[in-house]
């Protein structure tokens, strides 16, 4: 209707009606631009909120299951040693406690990642969108970083866990894991996951079963070795983990309300 109006004055040459409703006109499109961005960015700015409370609770989980790598492998590394110390004389263990710490040597832990929401900003562009520096630079640091994978393969494919599973008699496995197996921890549960690995535990087994499933360890000539390098990968996995990552330890702490 505008612009009818618009070309009948251009015709008449009336030329202040002309300029009033080209005015008009230019007004009513720049509005209109205003208004298609303004509500652009308030849609941008949901998302992103939305985003940045997912990847929030996110890395709240993935801090925890730091922790619980971290705390895991030590319990490890100390049953590796416990072990080595036994069968090299420096502090000998009971056959069972033998049995029960190269058992947990040949352990590992590796918790299922909270990446989803981190995978789906970066396969849509939209990383940009969390605004939290803290929390957008501790994400990428994460979840690009390949040591949690590296500490699982080692853990899977480490000497010590070989032997074990080939020298123990089966009967005499399925009882370790029975009593001395990794205890259920729930997801986010801080306190639980302090000994998980690492506590009291004994052998419902007759001692002969006992004493020869012990005999037949003791009897591998690998087995030193292959405790010396499981100890010595987990005691550099404990150290890229708590002091070599010791930045990005800090910053999920204070994601997940722990301090530093």
């Amino acid at each position: 209707m505008i612009l009818r109006r618009l070309a009948t004055s251009i015709r008449k040459q009336d030329w202040f009606t002309v300029v009033i409703e080209t005015l008009i006109v230019v007004l009513g499109v720049f509005l209109g631009i205003q208004l298609g961005n303004w509500n652009e960015d308030q849609a941008s700015h949901e998302r992103a909120a939305v985003f940045s409370e997912r990847l929030t609770v996110d890395l709240r989980y993935e801090a925890w299951a730091y922790e619980y790598l971290l705390e895991y492998n030590k319990d490890v590394r100390r049953s590796a040693r416990a072990a080595l110390d036994s069968l090299t004389g420096a502090a000998p263990l009971p056959d069972d406690q033998l049995l029960i710490n190269v058992y947990r040597a040949t352990q590992y832990k590796y918790n299922d990642r909270g990446r989803a929401t981190y995978d789906e900003l970066i396969s849509t562009g939209d990383i940009g969108l969390i605004e939290d520096e803290t929390l957008r630079t501790t994400a990428i640091s994460l979840f690009t970083t390949d040591l949690l994978d590296v500490i699982a393969q080692e853990g899977r494919t480490a000497p010590v866990r070989t032997i074990f599973r080939r020298r123990v008699p089966a009967g005499v496995q399925a009882e370790v894991l029975r009593q001395c197996g990794d205890r259920f921890v729930t997801s986010g549960d801080y306190d639980a996951i302090v000994g998980s690995l690492a506590y009291p535990c004994s052998l419902d087994l007759p001692q002969d079963e006992i004493a020869r499933a012990a005999g037949l360890l003791r009897a591998d000539p690998d087995l030193i070795e292959a405790l010396q390098i499981r100890f010595a990968d987990v005691e550099t996995a404990i150290t890229d983990l708590e002091t070599v990552n010791a930045p990005m330890v800090a910053k999920l702490r204070s994601i997940a309300g722990r301090g530093t």
